[in-house]
């Protein structure tokens, strides 16, 4: 009994210091969850858009947004971690996350043009250039 009451005291002290420290760790940086956040829901809804316009709703294309939401936010978690644990590699979530935020705001405006909520001649064609694998846009 008193060793199920140790292991038990042990492992909950054990998870309440790493979720106050993901706790803390989100506080402090909640600006760069909400960025990625909301460039990865908002690629997914224009995503989601586009595709059902081309091929109808499909399930497994929708979860994926989830599943990118999930990943990235674990990406964005070990590199704040290295960033507080290291003196000296701050500039690993910029070198890192910065290129993967313009990636996915050129995916949000090739998915709106797609859907047609954008329309800039220009814009189009620089799009149609850069993300071929999504296919051709509707007239």
């Amino acid at each position: 009994m008193k060793t199920l009451l140790i292991s038990t005291l042990t492992l909950t002290t054990i998870c309440a210091f790493i979720g106050s420290y993901f706790m803390d760790l989100t506080a402090d940086n909640i600006e760069q969850y909400l960025s990625v956040g909301f460039v990865i829901f908002a690629d997914g809804y224009f995503g989601v858009w586009a595709g059902m316009k081309r091929e109808g709703f499909i399930t497994h294309k929708a979860i994926k947004v989830l599943k990118t939401f999930g990943f990235w936010v674990v990406m964005l978690s070990a590199i704040l971690t290295i960033e507080k644990g290291f003196a000296g590699t701050s500039w690993l979530s910029e070198t890192i996350m910065a290129p993967f935020l313009v990636f996915q705001l050129i995916s949000i405006l090739k998915n709106a043009s797609m859907v047609g909520v954008v329309h800039n001649e220009l814009l189009v064609q620089i799009l149609d250039k850069l993300d071929k694998h999504k296919g051709e846009r509707e007239a």
